[in-house]
């Protein structure tokens, strides 16, 4: 078995614009936190659906295990992955437009029977990681031993008093 330490990329991340990459980014960082390599490709599925498609068909042939599909607004394009793949793919609703991203959460979650999209939160760039890091875990144990070493971190946050956690906060 190959080891996810081999820095071949798991995880594709895919986003629907530029301008949503500062909240794309930290599904990367928390990937990366996790020890998991990934890549973000900015294609959308409304202004250039070929590259989409050409991004799922290198991936499936380099091995990409898991894709998620990051959009705001319309937010067609995590079905649009999982319409041409059968790997696992998450969607990342992103907010912006008039109703602060309740049209994206709804344009991903609301998939036609046989092509299923996880979806997270609107936003929830770092529960779209770890629900990939979940996914991975299955076959990658170092996967597994990263995400029991990360909860029991986030954990202890929750085991500090309230003037210990304040002065944390406040970087003292």
């Amino acid at each position: 078995m190959e080891l996810a330490s081999s820095g071949k990329v798991l995880v594709g991340i895919l986003t629907g614009s530029p301008n949503d990459l500062p909240t794309v980014v930290k599904v990367r960082d928390t990937l990366s936190e996790l020890g998991i390599a990934s890549e973000i490709v900015v294609a959308s599925a409304h202004r250039t659906p070929d590259k989409v498609v050409a991004y799922i068909e290198r991936a499936h042939k380099e091995d990409v295990q898991v894709l998620i599909g990051c959009a705001g607004m319309a937010a067609h394009l995590a079905g649009v992955i999982a319409g041409h793949t059968r790997l696992p793919v998450i969607g990342l609703p992103l907010s912006g437009g008039v109703v602060s991203g309740l049209d994206a959460l709804l344009a991903t979650v609301q998939m036609p029977p046989g092509v299923p999209v996880a979806t997270v939160a609107v936003d929830g760039a770092k529960n779209a990681a770890m629900l990939a890091a979940r996914i991975l875990a299955l076959k990658y144990p170092e996967i597994d031993q990263a995400l029991q070493e990360a909860a029991k971190k986030e954990r202890a946050r929750y085991e500090l008093s309230a003037d210990e956690a304040l002065a944390k906060l406040s970087g003292k």
